[in-house]
């Protein structure tokens, strides 16, 4: 009873300082750029939640200055629901309007756009995961950069010869230090040097079925995360992977969805040295398309489970739902299925995030403003518009704000006590708060 009492007193405390001056709690000294610590994402020494967003399409409409707007709207839309980072393509590979139109060459007008996401994201407080390259024919992929080597001459034989080519593989290191070290024209900032971007990401969605042992991907995510912690050292890194089961956890790959033994391994993938957190994606509603509502909540709860468990036990770093939704296309769809999936997603992490676990929270997709309708691919949400499922997102980020505060706080006393046990013992040390939120939760 009085750990409760505890609770409900801290956080009339955290709202009363959050209506009256905003103030109270205080930052610790830091650089800006989100890190992890154990289990967690930290941004300046305090607990950080990445709740947000996915809107592929930022960059494409950037890169046209009459449509600006539209991004500016997207990330004041988003900030209003209190929401905190945005996953979108930092790549665009041959076809139409292409930021890379050739092996090492680049549209400066597309790249002035993706510039312009990072400087607006700055401005609304915004952090930014950038995907550097498609597993799909969508923007280009890894289709175009096996097309590219075909062209020069290369026998190449799969679409996942892009994960084993050499030529391949010399494209994408090119384009992964183009992208790092790349000068915003609107900031003065490098890329890599900025802590508006949280953090990298290999590939969206990488595949490789010719190779169902998952060595290729293996390699591939090895050699490309050593690559990019060469040249950036600031930011994170994550492999952009769906969460699926492979050959490491025979005894685990019983809960992917049947037939996908796409060649990647959720535990051994995310164990390499430079994979900084893991990624799970969650579409029960294609995943297991052919069974009922309940089935697919089921699902969706196991799933969520599995991945917590295991990145916080096998893992030991922090876990982000980089990717989940339901269409309003799926069969009998209506608005009540689609905010009991967002409602088990929340709960997942919120319940995560109250006992320390490593759950460190979700990124819908996707995000559209208006005049985005030709964008609409079922999943799009228009926060602007007002709905049931808006409100569960902007209470969400509440809630997690409080968390973040309360823990954040008891970071403070902490140090605090240190640094007074540091000038009372003449620097060895002394007592640290033992006050837990997991145990007031308990």
């Amino acid at each position: 009873m009085l750990k409760h009492l505890v609770l409900v007193i801290l956080l009339a405390v955290l709202v009363h300082d959050h209506v009256h001056d905003g103030t109270t709690t205080v930052e610790a000294a830091g650089d800006g750029f989100v890190r992890t610590r154990g289990i967690h994402f930290v941004l300046n020494g305090n607990p950080f939640y990445a709740n947000g967003f996915n809107a592929y399409w930022l960059m494409y409409a950037a890169s046209d200055p009459s449509q600006r707007y539209k991004v500016s709207s997207a990330f004041h839309e988003a900030t209003s629901h209190g929401l905190t980072v945005a996953r979108t393509w930092a790549f665009s590979d041959g076809g139409y309007r292409p930021l890379q139109y050739a092996p090492g060459f680049y549209n400066e007008q597309m790249f002035k756009g993706l510039d312009f996401v990072i400087y607006e994201a700055r401005k609304y407080g915004i952090k930014l995961i950038l995907s550097l390259v498609n597993n799909y024919e969508s923007f280009g992929g890894k289709k175009q950069y096996v097309n590219w080597a075909r062209s020069k001459g290369q026998y190449l034989t799969s679409d996942d010869d892009f994960f084993r080519s050499p030529l391949v593989k010399g494209y994408y290191a090119n384009h992964v230090k183009t992208v790092l070290n790349r000068y915003n024209s609107f900031t003065g900032i490098h890329y890599k040097d900025d802590p508006t971007i949280m953090a990298w990401e290999l590939m969206n969605e990488p595949r490789c079925t010719s190779d169902p042992s998952g060595r290729t991907i293996q390699a591939w995510i090895t050699e490309m995360a050593s690559l990019v912690k060469s040249i950036d050292t600031n930011h994170l890194l994550e492999a952009g992977l769906e969460g699926f089961y492979g050959q490491s956890t025979p005894q685990r790959k019983r809960m992917n969805p049947a037939g996908f033994n796409i060649g990647t391994d959720f535990i051994a993938n995310n164990r390499i040295p430079g994979i900084d957190f893991a990624t799970v994606h969650c579409y029960p509603d294609q995943w297991v398309s052919n069974s009922n509502e309940q089935y697919q909540l089921s699902f969706l709860n196991n799933w969520l489970n599995a991945h917590f468990i295991d990145a916080q036990y096998a893992l030991r770093k922090p876990i982000l739902v980089a990717e989940f939704g339901k269409s309003f296309k799926d069969s009998g769809y209506n608005t009540y299925q689609r905010d009991q999936l967002f409602s088990t997603v929340f709960y997942k992490i919120l319940a995560s995030a109250k006992r320390g676990g490593p759950a460190a929270g979700a990124l819908f997709w996707q995000l559209l403003t208006e005049g985005m309708e030709s964008f609409q691919d079922g999943y799009g949400i228009m926060l602007g518009q007002g709905s049931s499922t808006a409100n569960m997102i902007a209470q969400q980020n509440h809630r997690l704000y409080l968390i973040r505060r309360i823990l954040g706080r008891f970071a403070n006393i902490r140090r605090w006590k240190r640094a007074r046990g540091n000038r009372r013992s003449g620097g060895n040390g002394g007592g640290s708060s033992r006050m837990e939120l997991p145990q007031l939760l308990n």
